[in-house]
């Protein structure tokens, strides 16, 4: 069948479609990935054919803040959520509708699988059902639907366990409305009026999951706070990491177990000030003589590292995680959710420190699932870092349970899931078009009969 797959030009999200992208191809289909231009080479590597984003659609992933610079210095917080809303995604979306639109005239898809996150999907999930190809949606980031005890998404909250909490979260909630969901809703109806589709009745997150066909979320129930949730939500585990994008280190003979391992990372988006977690780690552990360290910048030069270099630390750009994460006991992370879910497909426990984004909300479920330490915080200090990573280390519940976890993504068959979601999709689609014709004859007669 001809697939199209569709991602916002960013790694976070690329990677996981691009991972999917190579279970659809190795299964015999036709795909077209239609995302940023400087991902055409990778596109290219996955066998998919390349269809490039709209100019106005697409921005560059080594900076991705230049649409909403104030960003970088916007502290967390509601601001800083409504302008990333408008920045990144509502403003996007005419021009993405409009690129799918012109890819579908040159690749009639039969189904498209997009990130969860490609809102120019969303004025087709609005439109007539039998008008469009089946849609699935994958979930590239935590499940964006409402909680039971009523606490907004990003705010990095756990589970109320008691009354007075959930009163919090409700109160939070109000304020979260009416300084994000509102404002952010005005912005996104008028684009959508733009389109002839909407209003959208529910906030732009839990549209991904409220509409989509089916929702693949790329990781287990152990990761996600219980709720009811839709019968369109498939968790699918984690995809594959896609093997030799990279090089080995020339240090790598030095993984060799005599030490334990600490990876820290601050991802490929917010990476602009390596400050905020890379260098206080390093610093944290340089004393450790027992610990390596290996920091990942996310494609910045590592001289972008501020302070000297410790000893028992090993830098690079880039690193192969096929390669790497069998061989670290810790990864200290603000909070991506792929690397988070990777990292746990490895059974490897986590601290965790980022407050932008969806990172609260991710490292909040660090702690929630007892498979490593949650530090709430955009700018751990030195002292907090040794603690947290020394206390993951050297006690056994958090890699015991993270044993757990690594034991429930190997129960789910991801290539095999994905597949068979994707097939009922359009098999499904087939059915319906095939008795459409039939239904509208059956109105017309008893119309006549009326």
């Amino acid at each position: 069948m001809k697939i199209l797959v569709a991602s916002v030009p960013a790694p976070g999200h690329v990677n996981p479609m691009l991972a999917i992208t190579r279970i659809l191809k190795a299964d015999g289909h036709e795909v077209a990935f239609h995302t940023g231009a400087s991902f055409e080479a990778r596109v290219a590597a996955s066998g998919a054919r390349f269809l490039p984003l709209p100019a106005d659609a697409d921005f560059d992933p080594g900076n991705p803040f230049e649409r909403a610079p104030e960003l970088k210095t916007v502290p967390p917080g509601f601001k800083w959520l409504r302008i990333a809303l408008e920045r990144f995604f509502i403003d996007n979306i005419a021009a993405q509708h409009h690129g799918v639109q012109d890819v579908l005239k040159k690749f009639p898809a039969d189904v498209i699988l997009g990130d969860d996150m490609f809102f120019g999907l969303l004025p087709m999930l609005l439109g007539p059902r039998l008008k469009r190809p089946p849609i699935a949606l994958c979930g590239t980031s935590l499940l964006h639907w409402p909680r039971e005890d009523g606490a907004p998404n990003f705010l990095g909250l756990p589970p109320a366990t008691t009354i007075e909490e959930r009163d919090e979260y409700l109160a939070l909630a109000r304020d979260y409305d009416e300084a994000v969901d509102r404002p952010a809703g005005r912005h996104l109806n008028k684009a959508l009026k733009a389109l002839g589709v909407g209003p959208l009745a529910m906030p732009l997150f839990d549209s991904s999951v409220g509409l989509a066909d089916a929702y693949m979320q790329l990781s287990v129930p152990g990761f996600e706070f219980p709720r009811e949730i839709p019968p369109s939500v498939h968790f699918v585990g984690t995809p594959p990491i896609i093997p030799g994008q990279v090089d080995l280190p020339p240090w790598a003979h030095e993984l060799d177990g005599s030490r334990k391992v600490v990876l820290v990372t601050q991802g490929t988006v917010a990476n602009h000030n390596l400050d905020l977690l890379i260098t206080p780690t390093l610093a944290a552990l340089a004393n450790e003589r027992d610990v390596l360290v290996v920091a990942t910048t996310g494609g910045r030069p590592t001289d972008d590292i501020s302070g000297p270099v410790p000893a028992n630390a090993r830098l690079s750009s880039y690193l192969p995680f096929e390669w790497l994460l069998p061989k670290v006991d810790v990864l200290v992370t603000n909070g991506g959710y792929g690397s988070v879910n990777q990292a746990m497909s490895f059974g490897i426990p986590l601290v965790g420190a980022g407050l932008t984004e969806d990172k609260a909300d991710v490292n909040a479920r660090i702690a929630w699932s007892g498979v490593g330490i949650n530090l709430a915080d955009n700018a751990p200090t030195k002292q907090a870092l040794r603690n947290a990573v020394r206390t993951v280390l050297d006690q056994p519940n958090y890699r015991q349970r993270a044993a757990q976890m690594k034991d429930e993504y190997a129960a789910i068959d991801t290539p095999s899931e994905i597949l068979r979601i994707v097939g009922q999709l359009v098999a499904d689609q087939s059915t319906s078009l095939r008795s459409a014709p039939m239904a509208a004859g059956k109105a017309r007669r008893a119309a006549r009969q009326h």
